[in-house]
């Protein structure tokens, strides 16, 4: 059923979406550059890895010696707007279409961040990686990394269509709000540096 859930909105989202999709990817080649899409490899369900695509927010500045600027310097006016709206995110619908994703489930972190996780964060990876998840609409960017992946097993327990359904009513809500961002003092949230950081 979560399949077939996500098979049938993301093909109608990307017709529906298409024209919005089309204007803000020039509007992301006029005000930020070329490529527009921004491709990253990303661990998904059983780890599996998958190649997790997303508008570009940030340019490629770099300092006097080549090296690229930091995230708060290469993100601008409309890249911000990008990531306060979530609108960066649409491109995730191929993503969602082609089974790599769900609508809901646990955001898709770095590849680096794998070895890291304890047995209990490493379950995140025992269901489809999500556009908006439990976490997403409980703090977003700006809670610590161990409340998000206490929130992301918690999702994993007592997952249901009603729950998916109410992620989806909030996810709505948040980025309505544009709350839960970033994290203090970053651009957008701070590296996992394993599971006992916040202690």
């Amino acid at each position: 059923m979560k399949r077939l859930f996500d098979i049938f909105f993301s093909v109608f989202l990307l017709v529906f979406l298409l024209p919005l999709l089309a204007l803000i990817a020039i509007l992301v080649w006029v005000f930020i550059g070329r490529p527009v899409l921004f491709s990253q490899i990303r661990p998904g369900l059983n780890e599996e890895l998958f190649t997790l695509v997303k508008f570009r927010t940030m340019t490629n500045e770099t300092d006097s010696n080549g090296e690229l600027l930091g995230d708060s310097l290469r993100l601008g006016r409309f890249g911000r707007f990008l990531r306060s709206t979530s609108l960066d995110e649409l491109p995730e619908l191929w993503n969602i279409l082609k089974g790599e994703m769900s609508f809901v489930g646990p955001r898709p972190l770095l590849v680096e961040y794998l070895p890291l996780y304890n047995d209990q964060q490493r379950r995140r990876h025992d269901v489809k990686p999500g556009v908006t998840g439990w976490a997403q609409v409980n703090g977003r960017n700006a809670i610590s990394w161990t409340e998000r992946f206490e929130l992301d097993i918690w999702y994993i327990d007592h997952w249901s269509l009603f729950l998916d359904v109410r992620i989806l009513w909030l996810t709505v809500k948040k980025v309505i709000a544009r709350s839960g961002i970033s994290e203090d003092g970053q651009a957008t949230m701070s590296s996992f540096k394993g599971p006992f950081e916040d202690i």
